[in-house]
């Protein structure tokens, strides 16, 4: 577990679209085209089955075919979120336990490295939901074997906010790798889980496409974010520039990641898949026929021009 920390700590992990038509039908051809160039890129590790790439509304066998895609692809870890799936019946807490482990087995048969742990929403508001949210997380590892990374997620997405005391219990089961934060605009919230995890050893991990470059400010040491999915080398380039503490250079990167985020993560939220898709379309990533999001809001035509049109600047910026 400490050799992958140490492996991940300082890198970029894109959490990836699933190239699919409009009906939710995923183009596995498209798919093995995608993960050849992202794996090609700066990259730390993959996140798959994770928000922006739908996971919990694939079936069992796509995210099968899913992961192997990416498996074959790269060597770096992979790590995979886990939760209840779309598909899956789960009336109880105890049901919701039960499939998020389930899928966590799955991510191990499958050559998984790590998962991410999607939040059990309801835990948030039961007076035991701090101690029932560590044992999900024990059960997941005792059972599929894999280290964890913790999920503090925004309410928008199915989350809820995760206290610094709850932080800091999951980052001291010995199989947490980190905790991802992904409060979207929670500057405080982002912050205070941050902060929870100084002098643990472990893994800060941003998810704040809108606030990239502050949580490096606030401590975060590595990012796993949906804004790489379609933006690499751009996302990468954040990391890079204050690892090396050229902050000069750092400030013009995070400037320019901070644009292209404005232009897909906005209201409704859920449109940020399909916006990232049409940029990941733009930059010859996957083919327009598989740029589908079934699962998000409809969006109007001038979502897409505002993407592209910020695509279109950036370039003519980094060509001057």
């Amino acid at each position: 577990m400490h050799d992958l920390v140490d492996r991940l700590r300082g890198t970029l992990l894109p959490a990836v679209v699933t190239p699919m038509d409009e009906r939710g039908v995923v183009d596995h051809d498209a798919l093995a085209v995608y993960a050849e160039r992202i794996a090609a890129g700066p990259i730390g590790g993959i996140a798959v089955w994770a928000h922006t790439g739908r996971g919990l509304h694939l079936s069992e066998d796509d995210r099968g075919r899913v992961l192997a895609t990416w498996r074959q692809a790269t060597s770096a870890p992979i790590v995979a979120g886990v939760g209840v799936p779309r598909s899956a019946t789960a009336p109880t807490l105890a049901a919701a336990a039960d499939a998020t482990v389930a899928m966590a087995v799955r991510a191990a048969e499958l050559g998984a490295d790590a998962v991410m742990v999607y939040p059990l929403a309801a835990l948030g508001d039961r007076a035991d939901g701090h101690a029932q949210a560590v044992r999900l997380h024990q059960r997941v590892t005792a059972e599929s074997g894999l280290p964890l990374v913790g999920f503090y997620l925004h309410g928008e997405a199915g989350g809820y906010p995760y206290s610094a005391e709850l932080i800091r219990d999951l980052l001291a089961l010995p199989a947490m790798l980190g905790v991802k934060t992904a409060t979207l605009d929670s500057a405080i919230g982002c912050q205070d889980a941050l902060w929870a995890g100084r002098g643990t050893g472990k893994l800060s991990i941003t998810g704040e496409d809108r606030m990239f470059g502050p949580s490096f400010m606030w401590g975060a040491d590595t990012a796993l974010v949906g804004i790489a999915a379609a933006q690499v080398e751009l996302s990468a380039r954040v990391v890079q520039t204050w690892n090396e503490r050229d902050h000069a250079a750092f400030v013009r990167a995070s400037d320019r990641l901070d644009r292209f985020a404005a232009a897909t993560f906005y209201a409704p939220i859920e449109g940020h898949v399909q916006r990232m898709m049409w940029a990941a379309v733009w930059e010859g990533l996957i083919p327009e026929r598989s740029a589908h999001d079934p699962y998000g809001p409809s969006l109007p035509n001038g979502d897409r021009d505002q993407v592209i049109g910020c695509l279109k600047e950036l370039r003519a910026a980094a060509a001057a």
